[in-house]
């Protein structure tokens, strides 16, 4: 029997807590709320959890703090829930390593489906498996390899390269569409999902720091192109292992 899903909640608004884990245990998700970075910490000794729900605006040490430690930390996958509308703390959470932004107030039955999105791009090895043997699937370009299930990135060296969600998704989706001009929207839409606005800026920022990891040089890049007035093309002969 597979066991339910289990969601962290950072928030210090009891009440708002409060109803986003009764209204995910009303789809067979449980819940636990935590009012600040202490509580997290003891929970997460106290237990594993599937995702993490943090707000921003927190007593003590700051969501943005917390994401850039737990990211650093665990390969949980993170979905900040806040008040804060400015362009520039969505791109600081998605660049700190959430992989998905949520302003307040917000629609129960959209948190919902993002968490259920996020949770499908971060699926573990464990959730897939055939006869008790785990399927793997990776890609393989120029020595690179990229483990999907593992999310793992490794250098023709043979050394891991740390990477954010939002890194791994973006090399993810260029490993899929190899040599074929992509929008940015059309990125936005394979790694964050449908939106607009300052998403559009952030698939530039991501695209230099991918240049960062894994171009010999990331001012003259060989694999991830612009593709000028149109977007990027990855550059490169993709395998599938």
């Amino acid at each position: 029997m597979t066991p339910p899903i289990s969601i962290l909640i950072v928030e210090d608004d009891a009440e708002i807590g409060e109803f986003i884990s009764l209204y995910l245990a009303a789809h067979d998700i449980q819940a636990k709320v935590a009012a600040n970075a202490q509580a997290m910490d003891a929970a997460f000794s106290a237990g594993a959890y599937d995702l993490l729900i943090l707000d921003l605006n927190l007593p003590g040490e700051d969501g943005l703090s917390i994401c850039r430690r737990v990211r650093s930390e665990r390969r949980i996958p993170i979905i900040i829930l806040t008040a804060q509308s400015e362009d520039i703390d969505k791109i600081l959470g998605l660049e700190l390593g959430a992989d998905d932004y949520i302003v307040k107030p917000f629609n129960s039955r959209e948190l919902l489906a993002r968490i259920r999105a996020v949770l499908r791009r971060t699926e573990t090895p464990n959730a897939n498996a055939v006869d008790g043997r785990a399927v793997r699937q990776a890609y393989l370009f120029s020595g690179w390899r990229v483990d999907v299930l593992a999310r793992e990135v490794v250098a023709p060296c043979g050394i891991k390269v740390a990477m954010t969600g939002a890194e791994f998704d973006l090399l993810h989706a260029l490993c899929e569409n190899p040599n074929r001009v992509l929008t940015r929207e059309q990125l936005i839409n394979m790694t964050h999902g449908p939106t607009t606005g300052p998403f559009e800026r952030s698939i530039d920022v991501l695209i230099s720091r991918l240049r960062q990891k894994i171009e010999a040089d990331p001012k003259k890049p060989a694999f991830i192109q612009t593709v000028r007035s149109e977007g990027y093309i990855f550059s490169t002969h993709v395998a599938r292992a």
